[in-house]
Parts: C-alpha cells; structure tokens; sequence
C-alpha cells in the first residue's frame, strides 16, 4: 500500500522551532508524489453509529476528532489549551464565558458561530434535545446548559466549581452546525444517520471523501481549515477485531498505525521490517460493575467477597504478561484524586467464603458478560475473574462472551431492575481528563443521572460535595476520600490498570498518549 511520506505538518514543524527559511529547502525536496501522502489507522472496533454525540469510545474518538476537532487542545496532567476556543473565564457563579476564534468554517462552508456550539452542548447535555447522550451523561456532566451572547460569545452554565467545568467543556465540547443537522437529519429529535461523505460535517482539520458503513472511512485535508495543515493528504480508518489480524496488517504494510496490539502479538511486530512496538500506561481502568439494586450484588460483603475471590496481581502477570497494574480503586496513577493509600483487594478465598456466608447469599448463581477485542485480551481475563469466583464453595459464576455493544448498553441500563437485564459485566474506563470525577460521577452520582450503576448516597453526597469545592488541595482531598469510599463500598470488581500499545511504522514520529487519544495532527514523519 502507498505510505505517506515526506510532509511534515506546518504546525508541528513550527513547533519544534526549526527556521523558516529551512522549511522552504526542505518541503522543497519532499512529497513529490501526492499518491503516497496517505496514512492508515486500523482501530479494534469500527464505529458504528455517525452521530459525533452518540459514543463515548476512544475508537470512535480516533476518528470523529478530526472531522469534529475539540473546542480546545488537551495535554495529559497539564490542562486545557486555546484552540477554536482562545479565551475563557468564569464571570459568575455557575456561569463561563468563552470566546471563539474568526474565520472557522464548516465543510458545507458554513461559518462556525457561537450558536452552533451552545447547541451543541444543549444537544448533548438536555435529555429532551436529540438523543440521549452518553457524552453528557459521563463527559459533561456538570454542564447545564449554554447560550450564545453574539457570534463569537457564549456562556456555559455549570452546577459544579469553574474549575470542575473546565475540565469537562475542555474535554468534551465539540461544535456540529444547528441548521445544517437539523434540515437534513432532524438532529433535535433523532441521532444523526446515513451513509454518504456528505452526512460528516464539522470544523475540524479533515473532511470525509469516502464512507462505507462499518467497513471504512476516508479522509482528506479540509482546503479551508482555520488552523495548521496537518501531516497527512489523505487518512483511512478501519478495523480489524482481532489484534493477530492487525499485526498481520502491519507486516504486510496494509497498515501504517495499530491501537490495542495483545502482549502476545508483541514480539511478532517487533521482529517485522519497518514497524515496532510502542506503549504507555494509560488512565484507563478495567473493572466489573456490580448494579446493587438487585440481589445478591445489594450486599456490601458480597461485593468485597467478589474482590477478594481474584487474583488481580496473578492475571496481570500471566494473561496481561505484566502489561498493566492491578488496582484497587475507581482512578489511576497521576489521576487528580488518585488515593496512595489505596492497595487493591489481595486474593483470600477463605475471607471471601465468609463474607459471602456473612452476605446471606451462600449458594448465589452469578453470570459475568464481557466484551471480546475492546481491551487487551479482555475475554480471557473475564473467563479468569468467573473461573476464580465460581471455585468459591458457595458460588456459582459462568461468564458470556458477547459484543462490546452489549456490555456498552448495560453500562448505560441504569440501575432500575425494570430497565437492565445485565447487572455485572465487565468495562474499562479512560480518565481522560485526568481528574478523578470523571472517574467516578457517571457511575454513582444520583440526581440527574439515568445512567449511573451504583445507588449509594454516602458516595454520591461525597462526589457532589467535591464538585463544589474550588481550592484545590482541599478537592483533592475529598477527591481521595471518594476513593477510598469507593474500595470500601466495593461497587466493582476492580481489575487493573491497562498499558496501551501501539504498532506502528518505525518513522512516525509520535508518543502515545496515556489519555489514549490518536491525533494525527501530533505526528511527524
């Protein structure tokens, strides 16, 4: 397959400092042949809806990002930066005023306004306004709502502390034009659907040429991009489930980039020409909720024996060969809010035997649903963590394999019986903020919350209460006290932390992220 080669993007090639009159010589004598400015990604899961509000998954964010670029840059443990948005401040309890930069145009060539992002954000965080939005739900969550004061002004409204807001607007504010969406699909009433190039429309700095659904899409620089070309003409996504299928893929060089590569496929692509193996420990968590509005899971000493029955520290070495550390918390390491104290449930079958008997649940009949190829080698540690608790004496676990889908829906169920069918399953969790509300609200806040999967009020009061608090010592502070509320009440079954790694083409320059994200705009070659 053609690679792209020999272009270095104005923006990060400014960046490295290196002098214009240089960049004249070099551009010069590189990317003679268009045909080859081209660039593959294969992801572990095609997105499988187009609404840019409709998923909150990091495959579906390697993608839609570059046609519905983020309001701001985001740099893992140190905040928020300008991008479409340049300045921003809190004017008033509960109230951020952010301003847009000129000369932002839509694909269609329509100008980016205030209104379309207050919209946007709207759309997202109202219930009654489009869809319902896992983004709003878990990404904004604090966001009430905002309002255009003129073209280039707008006001965000947030429950929570400014501090808390700018986390979750700088995250997760995107910008999708009001009358484009609502004349040609109805936008304030369903999920935006279709089929063609012309059913993507953001501001970001690739538009779609191409699109076959669930298979393929294909991109090109945007000619009228506000902001910096980036490095590529022309960039493919698509996916392949299997992780020894996108190592294949990198050999045979079908494929310049790879997510999610297993630790048993590492050695394969390191000993392939031309490509190698790079990997970061991610803010991604892997954990098993239990929903406690349904037995046996309303037990508290059920849920601990469930901890304990695992042996997180002995999966971690044998099926993940190390790749990840286990944990005994919602949050990471280097999450704001991450509690050093914390030490994850150690295995002790007996303890576990007893809290079990303790629970009034001896004799329990448990199933475990998981995903297959969404996280690194995530059936087969499923089939551990039921095999594990089913050698309990009183016990019994089976676990099913199924669709990432299936696990994604019962994560979103709620935690009313009449509405879930699946009260444990396995997830992972990027905290991709790098603050541990992210972590944590979505799953057990309670008011203004559907999708919550845990009903405590002692937690969730501890959350809310962090959320008002502006200085930031003393947030943190509560922030590891949530932490530590959330081993102890033991709403899931904590797994690990997971290393991301990468295959990729050995002259791409470019460093994983630990926020998971893949902006190709990052990358030089």
């Amino acid at each position: 397959m053609p690679h792209g080669t020999n272009r270095l993007g104005r923006r990060t090639f400014l960046k490295s400092g290196v002098a214009a009159g240089t960049l004249v010589t070099v551009a010069g004598c590189l990317g003679e042949d268009p045909d080859q400015d081209e660039f593959t990604i294969t992801l572990s899961q095609f997105p499988d809806t187009i609404d840019p509000l409709d998923h909150i998954t990091g495959d579906y964010f390697d993608v839609y990002d570059h046609i519905y670029e983020p309001l701001f840059d985001f740099e893992p443990g140190e905040g928020i930066f300008p991008r479409v948005v340049d300045e921003w401040e809190a004017t008033e309890d509960g109230v951020t005023e952010l301003q847009i930069i000129d000369d932002v145009v839509f694909h269609n060539g329509d100008e980016l306004t205030a209104e379309d992002i207050a919209w946007t954000i709207n759309r997202t965080v109202d219930p009654d306004l489009g869809v319902p939005s896992p983004i709003g739900t878990f990404g904004l969550g604090s966001i009430t709502g905002a309002e255009a004061v003129d073209d280039t002004t707008l006001e965000v409204m947030h429950s929570a502390s400014a501090g808390l807001a700018e986390f979750e607007y700088g995250n997760y504010a995107r910008a999708i034009p009001r009358d484009w969406a609502i004349d040609n699909h109805d936008a304030e009433n369903e999920a935006i659907s279709g089929s063609d190039a012309e059913d993507f429309n953001g501001t970001g700095p690739y538009e779609v040429v191409d699109f076959t659904s669930g298979e393929e899409i294909v991109l090109e620089r945007f000619d009228d991009y506000w902001g910096d070309e980036p490095p590529f003409e022309r960039v493919v996504f698509n996916a392949d489930g299997e992780s020894s299928g996108r190592a294949a893929a990198l050999e045979t060089q079908e494929t310049d980039l790879t997510i999610n590569i297993l630790p048993e496929d590492v050695d394969t692509v390191d000993a392939a020409d031309g490509v190698e193996i790079r990997d970061v420990t991610s803010f991604r968590t892997v954990f098993c909720p239990m929903k406690n509005t349904v037995e046996p899971f309303d037990s508290q000493e059920f849920r601990q024996a469930m901890n304990y029955a695992v042996d997180n520290e002995g999966i971690v070495n044998t099926v993940l060969s190390g790749f990840g550390e286990a944990r005994g918390q919602p949050v990471s390491p280097g999450i704001n809010g991450f509690n050093d104290e914390i030490e994850p449930y150690a295995q002790d079958v007996g303890l576990a035997e007893s809290l079990v008997e303790d629970s009034g649940y001896g004799g329990a009949e448990i199933e475990l649903q998981a995903p297959q190829g969404r996280y690194l080698n995530d059936a087969q540690i499923a089939e551990q963590v039921a095999d594990q608790i089913d050698q309990l004496d009183n016990v019994d676990c089976s676990v099913n394999i199924g669709d990432f889908e299936v696990v994604s829906d019962a994560n979103q169920a709620g935690v009313d019986p009449d509405e879930f069918e699946i009260p444990f399953y396995m997830i992972g969790w990027g905290v991709i903020t790098g603050d541990t509300d992210y972590g944590v609200q979505g799953f057990f806040t309670i008011p203004d919350n559907p999708n919550r999967t845990f009903e405590d009020e002692e937690l969730s009061d501890a959350i809310l209460e962090s959320q008002q608090i502006d200085d930031p010592d003393e947030r943190r502070a509560q922030l590891e006290e949530v932490n530590a509320l959330a081993h102890e009440k033991a709403p899931f079954v904590y797994l690990h932390t997971q290393e991301s790694i990468y295959g990729i083409r050995e002259e791409i320059q470019w460093d994983p992220r630990e926020d998971e994200t893949v902006y190709l705009w990052e990358m030089e070659q």
